[in-house]
């Protein structure tokens, strides 16, 4: 028998994420691949797998611990042959992926397909917060959250030494940032950076926004109900979603793309490969289309750091998708580079691997523009919530056929509904109006991506 150090494998570029849930205990008997811990960021949920099968001896973290690729998990009693032939830790899985996105999509199909928005609506405390005490001294140690509490927490500028968790022992939950927010903006809690720093305020002038607290009802004397848990999932993008919400001066432009030679393309094209497999959807097109729009328009695939706009000189388009556990978006990384064909193939393995649990942080990375879409589901336009640290996100629902004017007769045409929503601190309205302007004449004639 020899004693075998589990570490922690390959987790993409995540870095010292807690340990929210310990799946083992010493003296339990593991197999390779056998989720070991599980591990939380402010992405995603990991569970951390075994790379040798033994007995467990030692466990070496514990909850709340912080690990990083190549981190101790635990010390394992495998036999010498069993030791020397097991394989290398494979990447850990994304057990619960949660991302920022507006709207989510279906998997890629003939035209491009999203299940509609969730609501996201604020948490509020049902009776108003009891007035905060800046001058009391802020609680000693670190305060008991989690990382994406935390994460949420430095975003809106919420000191968590002086929020008080509602969860157990103490827990910061997300609802207590939201709540203790709510209390500074309607001015009923004041920080102790602004009681230190705000000058008393002149009489008859009104503070705050005033806000009702979130009505509380009993439903059930109304008639049946049922209540069901959030998942892990819609908890996470949740705080993703209010944040940006909240935190970003969004506008939205709407507009209308004549797809009608572009659709009849799609459509032969697909006749064309049927044989090899691969299925063209107008999601393809349109990211290719929006990668030169971009191009054209390089704020819009740009982010703000603070008082400068860093401009990114690569092209990554996300794409929201619907999965049974809840809202992805995978990544095309490089979509300049690639042909539609390509595009096409990558997205469906992609979708694929989201159906399954199976997309890694890899694939939800580094994207630099979001298309959400409703596709053939129905709807005429939306406002989808941009997925910050991007400035923009494109909306598309179903098309359809209109009588259009061409100087002589109404024809029919097939006309794809747009939804741009930008950031206004980085993109004015007529810098958004020709970018819908410009994506409409690429997907009229699909030549112009080529000047």
């Amino acid at each position: 028998m020899a004693l075998i150090d589990v570490k922690v494998p390959d987790i993409g570029d995540f870095k010292d994420v807690a340990v929210i849930e310990l799946l083992v205990k010493p003296g339990d008997r593991v197999a390779v691949d056998q989720s070991l811990i599980t591990v939380e960021s402010d992405k995603a949920s990991m569970e951390i797998p075994s790379s040798h099968a033994g007995v467990v001896k030692e466990l070496k973290v514990q909850l709340g611990d912080k690990v990083s690729e190549g981190s101790v998990v635990l010390t394992l009693e495998a036999e010498g042959a069993a030791a020397a032939a097991a394989p290398e830790p494979a990447p850990a899985p994304v057990a619960a992926p949660a991302v920022a996105a507006a709207v989510p999509a279906t998997a890629p199909a003939p035209t491009p397909a999203e299940a509609p928005a969730p609501t996201v609506a604020p948490a509020v405390a049902s009776t108003p917060a009891a007035p905060h005490q800046p001058a009391s001294a802020p609680v000693l140690g670190l305060p008991h959250a989690s990382p994406s509490v935390r994460k949420f927490a430095r975003e809106l500028g919420v000191p968590l030494a002086e929020v008080k968790g509602s969860g157990p022992k103490g827990r910061i939950t997300l609802e207590d940032v939201q709540n203790f927010t709510k209390a500074v903006m309607a001015g009923t809690v004041q920080t102790q950076a602004q009681a230190a720093h705000a000058p008393a305020p002149a009489a008859g002038t009104g503070v705050g926004l005033d806000l009702l607290p979130w009505p509380k009802v009993d439903f059930a004397k109304f008639g049946p109900i049922e209540r069901k848990e959030l998942g892990r999932i819609k908890k996470i993008s949740g705080a993703n979603l209010m944040r940006n919400a909240v935190m970003i001066p969004a506008v939205t432009n709407h507009d209308d793309a004549d797809i009608t030679e572009l659709e009849a393309f799609r459509v032969q094209l697909n006749k064309e490969h049927e044989k090899s497999g691969i299925k063209v959807t107008m999601l393809a097109f349109l990211i290719k289309a929006c990668v030169a729009a971009l191009k054209k328009f390089p704020e819009f695939n740009s982010s703000l750091d603070g008082d400068a706009l860093i401009f990114k000189h690569y092209w990554h388009i996300g794409f929201a998708a619907d999965t049974p556990n809840g809202l992805v978006v995978p990544v095309i990384k490089h979509a300049d580079q690639k042909g539609i064909l390509q595009i096409s193939q990558e997205m469906a393995e992609l979708a694929k691997k989201a159906r399954e649990g199976k997309l890694g942080p890899a694939d939800m990375s580094g994207a630099t523009f979001t298309i959400s879409s409703l596709g053939g589901i129905g709807g005429r336009y939306f406002t989808p919530i941009i997925n910050a640290p991007e400035v923009a996100i494109l909306g598309v629902c179903k098309s359809q056929m209109e009588p259009k004017w061409d100087g002589k007769q109404f024809v029919p045409r097939l006309m794809l509904p747009l939804s741009l929503t930008w950031d206004h601190r980085v993109i004015d309205g007529a810098a958004a109006a020709r970018f819908n302007a410009y994506l409409g004449q690429i997907l009229a004639d699909f030549r112009r991506v080529l000047l």
